[in-house]
């Protein structure tokens, strides 16, 4: 068995892949960066392990073999499956144990499934971004940026209607406002120039205004509630601010490309490669 497995084996000979033994479907093999496409090319640092010009069928048998991309994959699918185990464990265990109300498993069901989707979404960007056609890759890069988007809108939801529970008319005000500047974000993402070189300042701009928008009804509910002396803001605003603190170490992470910069074609740059997708800190959120 192991020298029929040896017979199949290729060995990677590109930079920092030299000599590890992959088993690699015929078709398949990875590029350095200065062969790939110019669409695949986001990040000078990362110097090799990609893969390039492939149909849709090789591009499902690539999440079986090791290249930049593997950890990204892998980390996000299992992120999915994470969140749809946690969400059969509240639907069945938590929530009825709770005596929760019918607007709770709404609420908490609409959460889950915008983080699995955003999970989801990131799997198929990675895993068909290698795709032959450019066409294909930039719609797989377009359904990327939607899973972000839908992401950040289970986040508001949730956050959003537990924090003012108790103020309906709070409550609808800030939730439409979320959802009108999803349907925004959305609406820019189907213009044409979104995912070009020239607008990816713009992007990132987009994104961190409809994220940084949460500091407005958080601080409204820290002055209903009495101000940071208040006990359950005590108890709730340390865990607020972790979370935007994490978000603004993957955002710095993303746009410093650290620390590949650093260690360019010197470090595994599979782990490079997941340092520079914030998705994972969904995860720690």
């Amino acid at each position: 068995m192991h020298q029929k497995l040896l017979k199949s084996a290729h060995y990677i000979e590109l930079g920092s892949y030299q000599y590890w033994p992959v088993l690699v479907p015929r078709g398949i093999r990875l590029y350095t960066y200065e062969q790939i496409p110019v669409s695949l090319k986001d990040n000078p640092y990362i110097t090799d392990g990609y893969r390039a010009y492939l149909p849709s069928r090789l591009c499902i048998k690539s999440l079986f073999i090791l290249s930049n991309e593997t950890v990204n994959i892998w980390s996000h699918l299992l992120g999915f499956f994470l969140f749809f185990t946690l969400g059969i464990y509240d639907m069945t265990s938590v929530l009825p144990s709770a005596s929760a109300s019918r607007e709770d498993f709404v609420i908490c069901s609409i959460c889950l499934f915008c983080f699995q989707v955003c999970m989801l979404c990131s799997v198929g960007y990675h895993l068909f971004s290698c795709h032959r056609s450019e066409k294909t890759c930039r719609r797989w890069m377009a359904l990327d940026y939607a899973g972000i988007s839908i992401g950040i809108l289970g986040c508001y939801v949730s956050g959003v209607f537990y924090a003012f529970y108790c103020n309906n008319y709070w409550r609808q005000v800030y939730l439409i406002t979320v959802l009108a500047m999803i349907l925004a974000v959305f609406f820019a993402q189907i213009h044409p120039n979104y995912l070009t070189q020239q607008w990816q300042r713009l992007r990132s701009i987009i994104f961190c205004s409809v994220s940084g928008y949460g500091v407005i009804p958080t601080l409204h509910w820290v002055w209903l509630n009495g101000g940071i002396g208040a006990p359950i803001v005590q108890d709730f605003a340390p865990r607020v601010i972790v979370m935007y603190m994490i978000a603004l170490l993957a955002f710095l992470f993303y746009i410093s490309k650290v620390p590949e910069r650093y260690f360019p074609g010197r470090t595994l740059d599979g782990v490079n490669n997941i340092l520079q997708n914030p998705y994972l800190f969904v995860l720690e959120l």
